[in-house]
């Protein structure tokens, strides 16, 4: 049985009105409380590339709207509101669908946002889903970028990587306390990693125009099970797995002392991974075992099209 969009229209004029809404049923949502310091993005997952199609309803809603959520925690600002373009082919049932709508509402609400509008459209072809992301940069936070690192510098993360396919790109949790944290400590550049820990952080040398050298990778257990299957060492897959949306930032050398000692409460998935220099690039390590870099060519990680 497919899905039928004038239904699934009088379904969701039943569900509760958002709070951050004046109203609802309009293509455009009006807020009921401005932003005083916008921040948009917007980020999509589609069935065939970040999802296949046996994966539960709940999960792909969950994951659709937490990666856009995850670029708002790389930006420090807080959660307000998000929207959703929902492309289902006819065959998809009005179960699954209410189903996704209530998942990227769920994931929203959980971070402090809410469903305030969408699209929905029928064509042939795989299930995608697309969610743009409104959030709010609050008081005196500075705003930070992927092209504010300086030499001098210290490279850090808020977790592990590696491994992410086994489960927890589908379960993922935007850092959003944790990307507050890091501006509060002194944050210059910051991004989340979603394409790869290697060539994200390559990517955000190349916008400061500095290079980037990290000797300590840390490395997901389930990097280490995946190895296993796979033939590849657990670094390899720690650098250019990818989806793992954790936050990697830049912090003066001065603030780490601090955020070593406010780590346990505040990200304990806390570490230094190295150093930002002059020059151009990104150093890696060469092996788990080794002191020794080596130069990122550019050919790990996930870049769509390649």
């Amino acid at each position: 049985m497919s899905w039928n969009e004038a239904q699934l229209h009088r379904w969701l004029a039943r569900r509760p009105r958002p709070r951050v809404a004046l109203e609802r049923g309009n293509d455009a949502a009006l807020l009921a409380k401005s932003l005083l310091r916008p921040v948009v993005c917007v980020d999509q997952v589609v069935e065939g590339v970040h999802f296949t199609r046996h994966v539960p309803a709940r999960s792909i809603g969950w994951k659709a709207c937490a990666r856009a959520l995850s670029d708002l925690a790389a930006s420090a600002a807080e959660p307000r509101a998000v929207l959703l373009a929902l492309r289902a082919p006819r065959e998809a049932t009005q179960q699954r669908l209410q189903a996704l709508i209530s998942a990227v509402d769920a994931c929203a609400r959980a971070h402090g946002a809410e469903l305030v509008a969408g699209d929905t459209s029928c064509a042939p072809g795989p299930l995608a889903l697309t969610v743009t992301a409104l959030g709010d940069l609050l008081g005196a936070r500075h705003a930070v970028s992927r092209s504010a690192a300086r030499p001098g510098q210290v490279v850090v993360a808020t977790g592990a990587f590696g491994g992410s396919a086994l489960g927890r790109h589908l379960a993922l949790q935007p850092r959003i306390a944790q990307g507050r944290w890091l501006v509060e400590l002194g944050a210059t550049a910051m991004m989340d990693v979603s394409d790869g820990l290697a060539l994200d952080l390559w990517r955000l040398a190349r916008a400061s125009r500095v290079a980037i050298e990290i000797g300590n990778v840390p490395i997901h257990r389930d990097a280490r099970r995946l190895a296993r299957r796979t033939g590849r060492s657990a670094l390899q897959h720690a650098l250019h797995d990818g989806e793992d949306h954790e936050l990697v930032a830049t912090l003066p050398a001065n603030a780490v002392t601090r955020a070593l000692r406010e780590a346990a409460l505040r990200c304990p998935g806390f570490t230094c991974l190295g150093n930002v220099r002059r020059g151009r690039g990104l150093r890696i390590p060469h092996a788990e075992t080794s002191d020794a870099t080596v130069a990122f060519d550019g050919t790990g990680g996930w870049i769509h099209g390649r």
